[in-house]
């Protein structure tokens, strides 16, 4: 039988006849991995304690002349609708500029205003936030600090022909990803696309190559959750859509990165990441349908994203409240109340259709119990009774997933069991 691995969530457990409880694979984000020390080396290692020695020299002979700074092409007007850039002081917003400029140009060193106990590192870790276009930059830099101004040493992941090179290479899966949205379609319509198409084109993988960036996702097709968050920010923002960088930890997780999209003129979570479950194999070989997508993290709530994520309160992120935007609910798989006879009838349609999938969700924990225990025990082998008489099978065999987390069943029918 081969093995195939699957991704889940925690708070999840699948069974079968003779299927045990999947194992959880905690997703490791590395999305919010931009805070930068004062003072680095090269090496990434701090720089020995001479090194303050050697500053206050500089300083000493430094007159304010000698930092010959260029002209800041960059205008206010062009950033002044990034979210991050919004959260900054007016000093610190001249600093983003002039690194946006020196980071564009890939400047070897970009001359900063932002002098000696002032963070400009700050300004850096908010401009990679607002711009997943920046994929040349890794994150990292080196700063020798002056009393009014900075020397920064951006890292670079890749040579100016090899940034250009890959560019190309997005523009051209930015090019196959458009292809298959109708131009007209509405705002909410643009969104699911994206997300459902990085879902079903992006594999998880944490040894993936530039995994922080939108090159992984697009091209590379495996990334991280920076990767997956950063690549639906590049292709909402092709899409006229604000979609916003969101950094804080996940369950199980050190830090992790999702979005926060507008839709409407209302703010709505949205975790690609955690839209993309993968589970492993159970033991008889009955796997799961690898169509399967986690609606649970498209167009949610606060309340809802804060199941299982916790968003960092460093900036104000816009409030996401409104649910008319909530998967199951627009597709007829949300139930306000548990009523045995509508949901057995609803699974015994989704049969006739011969659909795979059979989706509930409730609106509480109490509701979701009481159709839980339910549904085990006497709705499920009932429909299990439809399946076998419309299809003439000996045999039946399904598959059911409970949910906790987000107070949600889902039931996959297999039509071939004999």
């Amino acid at each position: 039988m081969a093995e195939r691995r699957r991704r889940r969530r925690a708070g999840q457990k699948c069974r079968t006849g003779c299927v045990t409880a999947l194992v959880m694979i905690a997703i490791l984000g590395a999305g919010a991995a931009y805070g930068i020390p004062w003072v680095i080396d090269k090496f990434g290692g701090q720089v020995r304690e001479t090194f303050n020695e050697t500053v206050e020299n500089a300083v000493n002979t430094l007159q304010p002349s000698g930092a010959d700074f260029p002209d800041l092409t960059v205008a206010a007007d062009d950033v002044a609708d990034h979210f991050y850039y919004q959260q900054l002081t007016e000093e610190e917003q001249t600093v983003y500029r002039e690194l946006l400029q020196g980071v564009n140009d890939m400047e070897e060193c970009i001359l900063v205003h932002a002098g000696k106990g002032e963070r400009p590192e700050k300004a850096y870790e908010y401009l990679l936030y607002d711009c997943p276009e920046l994929f040349w930059c890794i994150g990292s830099s080196q700063m020798t600090m002056y009393d009014t101004y900075t020397e920064f040493y951006p890292e670079y992941s890749c040579s100016l022909e090899e940034r250009e090179t890959r560019q190309n290479e997005i523009d051209a899966a930015v090019t196959d990803c458009m292809a298959g949205i109708d131009a007209s379609a509405g705002e909410y319509d643009r969104i699911r696309y994206v997300f459902e198409y990085l879902v079903n084109t992006v594999d998880y993988d944490e040894n993936a190559p530039d995994n922080q960036n939108i090159y992984s996702a697009l091209v590379g097709t495996s990334s991280v959750c920076a990767g997956y968050s950063r690549a639906a920010q590049y292709l909402l923002d092709h899409m006229g859509i604000e979609c916003i960088y969101v950094v804080g930890t996940a369950q199980g997780q050190e830090a992790h990165a999702w979005n926060i999209v507008n839709c409407g003129g209302n703010y709505y979570q949205m975790d690609v990441t955690f839209g993309d479950p993968v589970f492993m194999a159970a033991e008889s070989g009955d796997d799961l349908p690898e169509s399967i997508i986690y609606y649970d993290y498209l167009c949610c709530t606060d309340e809802e994203i804060a199941a299982d994520h916790v968003q960092s309160d460093e900036v104000p992120y816009p409030s996401c409240v409104s649910d008319d935007l909530n998967y199951y609910r627009m597709n007829g798989m949300y139930y306000d109340s548990y009523d045995s006879q509508i949901l057995l009838g609803a699974m015994n349609d989704s049969i006739y259709k011969k659909e795979e999938l059979f989706v509930c969700k409730f609106p509480d924990r109490e509701t979701y119990a009481q159709a839980r225990n339910e549904m085990i025990d006497g709705l499920f082998p009932r429909a299990a009774r439809t399946l076998a008489s419309t299809y003439g099978l000996e045999r039946v065999s399904y598959t059911y997933v409970e949910d906790e987390t987000h107070n949600k069943i889902m039931v996959f029918w297999n039509y071939n069991a004999g």
